[in-house]
């Protein structure tokens, strides 16, 4: 009787480190079936949205497509003349506070932005699975596509292997790349607040308070 009573202890002091190891050891990747784990850049000045290319469900940004083989895609927005120069100006700067035509610019990458490049900023949200399809909704519709399945590039990107295409919006000084990001994370169900984001720095405040990481 000892014997068997000392078994069923064991048991169950095995079933509890069992637990605490799954415990401990689940967020190193997806928490759960039905999360996705969003990816939230900025370098200062510009903030970008990051998610994996494997889980944009099938017809959604068709644009994807032109980046095959990549783990993650990084998408920002800004002023279709001042986002795609490398040193535009201050001629170029002043009419960028004006309301101007817009760009989606994505980039394709291996890793996360904060792996994928030196000097970024990083926050990481987990979104279920309604918002997470909000999100998609939200980059889908950036795409200025004028009827058509889908748009192809207007320009070569930043980094050489991004590209830039047609957005919709207009970009001014009260509406940046960073009230962009904002707006698609509000518009996912997220307690963002949109109103007076300009700069990078008014929305990482308000993401440090809600990330994962």
């Amino acid at each position: 009787m000892r014997g068997r009573r000392g078994g069923r202890g064991l048991s169950f002091v095995r079933l509890v480190v069992c637990v605490i190891l799954a415990l401990t050891l689940w967020p190193a990747g997806r928490l759960a079936a039905d999360t996705h784990r969003v990816f939230i850049s900025s370098n200062g000045w510009h903030t970008g949205i990051a998610i994996a290319i494997a889980d944009i469900p099938d017809g959604r940004i068709p644009e994807a497509a032109d980046f095959a083989g990549a783990v993650f895609l990084e998408f920002g927005w800004g002023d279709a003349d001042f986002y795609p120069t490398p040193d535009p100006g201050i001629g170029m700067t002043l009419r960028a506070t004006f309301p101007g035509p817009a760009v989606v610019h994505v980039a394709p990458l291996d890793a996360p932005p904060g792996g994928a490049f030196v000097d970024v900023e990083e926050v990481a949200l987990l979104l279920d699975v309604e918002q997470f399809r909000r999100l998609i909704d939200y980059l889908h519709e950036s795409f200025e596509r004028d009827g058509k399945h889908r748009v192809w590039p207007s320009a070569r990107g930043l980094y050489g292997f991004s590209m830039f295409y047609p957005a919709t919006g207009r970009f001014h000084l009260f509406n940046t790349c960073n009230t962009w990001t904002a707006r698609g994370l509000a518009a996912a169900g997220l307690d963002i607040r949109v109103a007076g984001v300009q700069r990078a720095e008014d929305l990482m405040q308000q993401l440090h308070k809600i990330g994962t990481e």
